[in-house]
């Protein structure tokens, strides 16, 4: 598995988003997702799922020092007892003594970075996080987290397909060492069916979902795609063994369009232009 390193931190290039997956099926795909070879899991307190992730991690029978497992703390448990008293429920129900990422999921106004940012700090310290960094954050205020922490933010995990442009934030994160995490890789199915990248797929024996995900590898960046359908994981997975030319890199950038964003929440902050 290809990954990407960013501040001490060695990401999987291609991990398993687990939103929206619940119960059984969570357990399932995480499962057959490790075995199959993916070596990343993406999960969070939103989700409702920690407990089935590190129950699919236990049964995958991988060893739990071979897999990069994320979570993070929501944005109405930013103020800092709320993120150790929270984080430490996350670790209970994943079952686990540490996570190697923890991320602040979203911003929050209302409570000062300096103070979430200091308690995310400290449970890395502690080694209960291996690793931290944020999510959702906006060009100055990655600029912001990274002048306040204490010990390096590995990522900024962020919505990046084709549609959307995120040029200025990726590279403010690049200036201070963190890697991107894309979310949304795959647009929320809006790739399958688009004939710029079916027709590029085409050319190499790939499907307009593996274009999209090695155009963002490619980059250097990781893409975290979620499915439900064990049928699909080895696609996402198969990403590695084909190279899009500068041509086709370009063609799949000019994709982007002013609407393109796809998650912007009400607790969302004021993106960047």
């Amino acid at each position: 598995m290809q990954v990407v390193e960013a501040n001490g931190a060695r990401i999987p290039a291609i991990g398993l988003g687990t939103m929206t997956l619940k119960g059984d099926t969570c357990v399932e795909i995480v499962s057959a997702a490790l075995g199959l070879g993916y070596r990343h899991l993406d999960t969070a307190q939103m989700y409702g799922n920690e407990a089935e992730v590190g129950q699919g991690l236990k049964a995958s029978g991988i060893p739990r020092a071979d897999v990069f497992l994320t979570t993070k703390v929501w944005h109405s448990n930013l103020a800092p007892a709320d993120v150790e008293r929270t984080f430490d429920e996350s670790l209970r129900k994943l079952d686990l003594p540490f996570v190697d990422l923890l991320l602040i999921h979203w911003p929050n106004a209302a409570v000062p970075l300096a103070d979430t940012v200091g308690a995310l700090c400290r449970v890395a310290a502690d080694g209960r996080a291996r690793h931290v960094g944020v999510a959702n954050f906006t060009a100055a205020m990655v600029e912001e987290a990274v002048r306040l922490a204490t010990v390096p933010l590995v990522t900024n995990q962020i919505e990046v397909h084709p549609y959307i442009d995120q040029r200025r934030l990726i590279e403010t994160c690049r200036r201070h060492g963190l890697s991107v995490t894309a979310y949304c890789p795959l647009a929320r199915g809006g790739v399958p069916s688009d004939p710029v990248l079916q027709r590029i797929g085409a050319a190499h024996r790939k499907t307009a979902s593996q274009v999209a995900l090695r155009w963002l590898v490619q980059q250097g960046l990781v893409a975290i795609p979620r499915t439900g359908n064990v049928a699909r994981l080895p696609e996402n997975l198969a990403v590695f063994d084909f190279t899009l030319t500068d041509e086709e890199m370009g063609e799949i950038a000019a994709l982007r369009r002013p609407d393109g964003r796809l998650v912007s929440p009400p607790h969302a902050p004021r993106w960047d232009t």
